[in-house]
Parts: C-alpha cells; sequence; structure tokens
C-alpha cells in the first residue's frame, strides 16, 4: 500500500468514525470531522501531512502525493 492510499483511508475511517460518534455519542464528535477536512485542505496546501509521515515510518512505499 502506498502512503496516499494509507492516508486516503485513514481520513475517511476517522471522518466515518467521528460521524458515527456524533450522532450516537455527542454532537462534539462532529468537530473531529471538521479537524480532518481542515488537515486534508492544508496537506493539498502545503504538502505538510503528520499522517503521511507516520505511515512512511511505518514503512508505506511513496506515493504520487507524499514523496
Amino acid at each position: 500500500m502506498t502512503v496516499d492510499r494509507a492516508v486516503m483511508m485513514f481520513a475517511g475511517l476517522m471522518v466515518l468514525v467521528s460521524l458515527g460518534l456524533g450522532f450516537y455519542v455527542s454532537p462534539w464528535w462532529y468537530l473531529l470531522t471538521a479537524f480532518v477536512g481542515l488537515n486534508l485542505v492544508q496537506a493539498s496546501i502545503t504538502g505538510f501531512c503528520p499522517a503521511a509521515m507516520i505511515f512512511r515510518k511505518l514503512g508505506c512505499r511513496a506515493g504520487a502525493a507524499f514523496e
């Protein structure tokens, strides 16, 4: 798996988990959804993504976006 796919999978999973928690536990969990979205936007502009750095250290191969 490439870093790009791992980051997209992690972001999607975090959005789904936070939506579920927001619906069943507390609406405050929707802030996690907003944080993930803002982080995706800033990563697309700056190229800096902490999750990509973590996945790279875990052994994922480099992809087109996070080389």
